[in-house]
């Protein structure tokens, strides 16, 4: 049975859900912590921080932020997070594509995400490398990934600047 995910930006009444799903989804909080810093920080952009919900639970969430590569604005995909028992059910999947949908609508040109080498290029997905970006890290190369939104502007070549919660 194939589940018909409903997406939408967060609200202040999913903050409670999303580090849930956070602390769900992950084996230590930081991940749920990091998302509560962003909050509070320049890098959050209203609107991108997406959430996947059925029958009224909220059980997918996937936030995008402010990054830039050599002082370029870009967005940083992280983190994203579904409940264990709605994983391999598509809320990621629905979270990430409406997240990229209103991405492309606010004019943003590039996504960046270091995640998992099989998932992401489902999505468009592929190594930052390809575009001479770099992250700021020890990351294979195979997980650091870009998307290019707006195919008409030029890529930013070099290194990526996350907001200060990702404390890298």
């Amino acid at each position: 049975m194939s589940i018909s995910w409903v997406t939408r930006p967060e609200e202040e009444r999913d903050v409670p859900a999303i580090r849930g799903i956070n602390l769900a989804a992950f084996a230590t909080s930081l991940e749920a912590d990091l998302v509560d810093a962003l909050r509070k920080d320049p890098a959050w952009l209203p609107g991108l921080s997406i959430v996947a919900e059925h029958d009224g639970v909220v059980a997918g969430h996937a936030l995008f932020t402010r990054c830039h590569v050599d002082g370029a604005p870009a967005l940083a995909l992280a983190p994203c997070a579904v409940l264990p028992a709605h994983q391999r059910q598509g809320a990621g999947s629905a979270a990430i594509i409406a997240g990229l949908d209103a991405a492309r609508d606010r004019g943003e040109s590039l996504v960046l995400v270091a995640g998992h080498p099989a998932y992401y290029p489902r999505f468009g997905f592929v190594r930052a490398s390809s575009y001479s970006i770099r992250a700021p890290f020890d990351v294979p190369d195979e997980a650091m990934m870009a998307l290019a939104l707006a195919g008409a502007r030029p890529v930013p070549s070099g290194t990526i600047t996350y907001p200060a919660p990702f404390a890298l």
